[in-house]
């Protein structure tokens, strides 16, 4: 069975810092491209950022040079470190793969930017 279970998610004031953790079960985890997600309030949810099986890492507009996506296979886990962050970085983060002809996602947690 496949899960994926997100950490790290918290209220942070403008400028602040998180990351993120991902934890991936059931899955062959270092053959797969391990995406972020995100779904701001009343809005659709979007790409963040991905890392592919090699490392080779792709960023969403406003998230490249303040977000870091990375990955250690050794222990099945995904990470995101978010710097900087502002308002509109407020959404509930999701961990992804497509694997075995499906997107699997974990339950997602919540970042908040607040003053």
């Amino acid at each position: 069975q496949v899960r994926l279970v997100e950490s790290g998610g918290g209220s942070v004031q403008p400028g602040g810092s998180l990351r993120l953790s991902c934890a991936a079960v059931g899955i062959n985890f270092s053959i797969y491209t391990m995406n972020w997600y995100r779904q701001p309030p009343g809005k659709q949810r979007e790409l963040v950022a991905n890392i592919t099986s090699a490392g080779n890492t792709n960023y969403a507009d406003g998230a490249a040079g303040r977000f870091t996506i990375s990955r250690d296979n050794g222990r099945r886990r995904l990470y995101l470190q978010l710097n900087n962050l502002n308002s509109e970085d407020t959404a509930v983060y999701y961990c992804n793969v497509n694997a075995r002809g499906r997107a699997f996602w974990g339950q997602g947690t919540q970042v908040t930017v607040s003053s």
